[in-house]
């Protein structure tokens, strides 16, 4: 069936093409003056359609003032050009048509520092959207001060984050999270604890891409969420503060520092943090036991009282050295320290076929655990030409290394609450993790117009787990062989791709293809009890990705998006350990050595209207899902990662911005979607679809030049992932904002979860002779005082490069 689409998608591009062949672009040059006739450089220009000051392009000017905007297509356009400390210039109208245009000099006057103030209208929209991805403006939203990345990440469009920190994307989970283009290499619990450690004020937007280009890596069969941290772009000294205070049922906080300093032909910049984040949960656990002829036998129910407490710390320093005007070289080094405490209080009953309470068991079990990290990116960029020719490659290498101690003490009682027994379980959990990564890609811009990318990358990653545990008989530690292990993993993937991009009159196309090695070696290492044993794999596959965009008016005004692509999900690296642990008396939570990857085909149609509202067509089937799976065995529950055979996802979502006044915008994303999964576990089938509807409002209120408000929401209905249905859930926020200081500072209070109702439970299904369900609540209503405050002094410079690691991050779990 995909074969079909994609050669009649091949026919209709082709006709598309065809139609556009001879389409034409051309170049706009000028030169920068100020008021003395000296040229200036660094002064950005901006081209905008004269129709409606729509953003075109942009360019920099040299040392020598000259710039150039190039592949212009034939429209009537004006320049806006900006630089610190003169006028904004705005040009009148001017037409490009059959020939390139030369403008006459441009000159800037400086500003007059006695002038009154100039009030600016315009904004950041929250959401944008262009041909390959969906960017969200962090500083957009009030409700995002005084918060952290992860929680950004649940108010972006499209977006979910369950209770444990799992992100999914349009119902799809399966997503890898990129920090500035380069992968967390991070499982799910300790993804969300460092982006928990990363403050909002660091992040400048956030972009989503359920189908990436070929430049990314092809991991993660639901898409890719980059996420670009704040960097200045000023000559001089700047940079910037933010400050936050929140108070739930415990407190948190969330501090950060950013500065750029340009002199010469040097750039150093840096950003640090020093973050709290204080919570809690509080777990109920039913579970039921039944017979081979479906007879209630037995029961159980557990409170567990889990208080968190999270530090993070986190460094990045770096400099680029521009040895020419075609040549520049950088060094970033990265760095967290991110200290944890977790005390779980668990209180469970054992009942019998009546009902009646047989034992009682009580288990405390507080774990502490200090997960650093610390990187080194080498980056090369090479300018051939001002055409924008250009060679850049970079070369990481990232350790990672976790220490976790836990105690387990489990103490039975009898029905009348007296002691019987006790165990304790001590466990230690030290973990390594190296990845070196090199990676070299190369931009061609076409004399037609178009644009060719290529590029390749290999990888190699090293990770060692090791798992002690010990009983305390007598007072004295006894090694546990049924739980210790060992457990090394090496994986080598080498890949290259191909990527053509082309904006004709009316359509823009970027197409794709990536290639992809996968090596991968395991080796359990035994005990006195268990043998050795080793695994290896190798396997070798494509991906190609299509994107159009076609403009079907002159103005604009309605726009048709097409994109297709071809995903794969690895395991995380130690999701493939085959030991087991106890999570408590009646948990164990294991690995599984026959995890195979996750593929996936993703097509999407989308139709935008005014650039304000894109409804969006989405389908995805995707063989082998990795997920968790759940199995009871007697008394013993145990859950691992598994490969359901088969999900189909699809449906539509709508993204829209609206203005009933002037001081009024509304946000609105929804979305209806079938997930649809297809398994046998554990001798258990399950065939079962179900739509889900989300819907998120986002109000804006502009009070007056100073003064703005922000009332949002979420909802969803009940949520089929898997063994798991989860019940409907929703929130409300609300925040208030001021500027301070010429508006270079900014105050914000910030209420979450104001009614209290972000509160997660659900059902676990397909468990041979046993059924269970949840309910949990959470700290999710926090009141949070901000404070930011931005300082510069210098002129625009060029962006640098973010460095070259890709997916790797996002699979490592501890």
């Amino acid at each position: 069936m995909i074969q079909r689409y994609t050669s009649a998608f091949a026919a209709f591009l082709l006709f598309i093409l065809s139609q556009s062949l001879f389409a034409q672009t051309f170049k706009i040059t000028g030169i920068i003056h100020d008021s003395g006739q000296k040229p200036l450089d660094g002064t950005v220009v901006s081209l905008l359609k004269a129709k409606d000051s729509s953003f075109v392009k942009a360019a920099v000017s040299e040392s020598n003032g000259q710039f150039e905007l190039l592949n212009i297509k034939p429209e009537t356009y004006r320049l806006m050009v900006s630089n610190i400390g003169f006028q904004k210039y705005i040009s009148i109208p001017f037409t490009v048509f059959q020939t390139d245009v030369a403008l006459p000099t441009i000159n800037l006057q400086e500003e007059n520092k006695t002038l009154a103030e100039v009030k600016v209208t315009g904004k950041k929209p929250f959401v944008e959207t262009k041909i390959d991805r969906t960017v969200v403006n962090v500083d957009a939203l009030i409700g995002n001060a005084g918060s952290n990345a992860l929680e950004v990440l649940e108010k972006s469009p499209g977006i979910a984050v369950d209770q444990n920190g799992g992100i999914r994307l349009k119902g799809k989970s399966g997503v890898v999270v990129f920090v500035d283009d380069k992968p967390t290499y991070l499982s799910a619990d300790d993804l969300a604890n460092y982006l928990k450690s990363l403050p909002a004020g660091s992040v400048e937007t956030i972009e989503i891409m359920p189908n990436p280009p070929a430049k990314y890596d092809a991991a993660g069969n639901a898409g890719v969420i980059n996420i670009r941290m704040k960097r200045n772009v000023l000559k001089g000294f700047n940079g910037g503060i933010n400050l936050s205070y929140g108070q739930g049922v415990y407190k948190r906080t969330n501090n950060s520092l950013n500065f750029n300093y340009r002199i010469n032909k040097f750039n150093f910049f840096s950003n640090a943090s020093v973050n709290q984040n204080n919570m809690y949960q509080d777990l109920t656990i039913w579970r039921r036991y039944y017979n081979a002829t479906g007879a209630y036998t037995s029961a159980f129910t557990q409170n567990s009282y889990i208080q968190r407490n999270f530090g993070g710390n986190n460094l990045k320093v770096g400099f680029d050295y521009y040895a020419s005007k075609k040549a520049t070289f950088g060094v970033v080094l990265n760095g967290f320290y991110n200290p944890s405490l977790v005390n779980v209080t668990n209180k469970a009953k054992v009942l019998n076929a009546s009902n009646e309470v047989t034992s009682l068991v009580e288990a405390i079990s507080p774990t502490n655990k200090t997960w650093t990290n610390g990187s080194i990116n080498f980056n090369y960029a090479y300018k051939f030409d001002s055409t924008g020719k250009e060679l850049t490659t970079n070369v990481d290498y990232i350790h990672y290394q976790s220490k976790s101690n836990q105690t387990l003490t489990n103490t039975l009682l009898d029905p009348q609450n007296k002691f019987v027994s006790q165990s304790v379980l001590l466990s230690s959990f030290p973990t390594t993790i190296d990845i070196s990564t090199a990676k070299i890609d190369y931009v061609n811009p076409l004399s037609s117009g178009g644009k060719f990318e290529t590029g390749l990358k290999t990888s190699f990653i090293g990770t060692g787990n090791v798992a002690d545990f010990f009983d305390v008989l007598d007072g004295k530690p006894s090694p546990n062989y049924e739980f210790t292990n060992n457990f090394n993993y090496n994986e080598n993937i080498n890949a290259g791709y191909l990527n053509y991009s082309r904006d004709f009159k009316r359509l823009s196309v970027q197409a794709g293809l990536r290639f992809e090695n996968t090596n991968i070696k395991g080796h359990q290492l035994g005990n006195k009890q268990t043998k050795d044993s080793t695994f290896t794999r190798k396997y070798n596959n494509l991906f190609p990705t299509v994107y159009l965009q076609y403009r079907m008016d002159t103005t604009g005004t309605h726009q048709l998006g097409f994109s297709f692509g071809r995903r794969i999900d690895r395991p995380n690296y130690q999701d493939m350990n085959p030991f087991s642990y106890p999570l408590d008396r009646f948990t164990y939570y294991g690995g599984n050595p026959f995890l195979q990857p996750t593929f996936s085909y993703n097509l999407e149609l989308s139709h935008t209207f005014k650039n304000k509202i894109t409804t969006t067509l989405q389908y995805s089937i995707a063989k082998n899902v990795i997920s968790e799976t759940n199995e009871q065995r007697g008394t013993i529950y145990y859950s691992r990662p598994g490969n359901f055979g088969q999900r189909i996802s699809y449906g539509i979502s709508v993204n829209g911005s609206f203005q009933p006044a002037k001081w009024w915008t509304i946000n609105v994303y929804t979305e209806y979607i079938s997930n649809g999964f297809k398994a046998t576990l554990y001798g258990q089938k399950l065939d079962e679809s179900r739509f889900y509807w989300a819907f998120i409002p986002t109000n804006q209120f502009q009070i007056n030049s100073s003064w703005s408000a922000e009332l949002a929401g979420s909802y969803q209905t009940k949520f089929l992932l898997g063994q798991l249905l989860i019940y409907p859930i929703g929130s409300v926020r609300a925040g208030l904002a001021k500027k301070m200081w010429k508006n270079q500072g900014t105050i914000k209070l910030n209420v979450s979860d104001v009614f209290y109702t972000n509160q997660i439970k659900g059902d676990i299904r397909n468990i041979a002779n046993a059924s269970a369900n949840w309910f949990s609540y959470l700290d999710s209503r926090v009141v949070t005082l901000s404070l930011s405050y931005r300082f510069n002094k210098g002129k625009s410079l060029n962006v640098r490069q973010t460095g070259g690691s890709d997916s790797e991050k996002s699979r490592v779990k501890s």
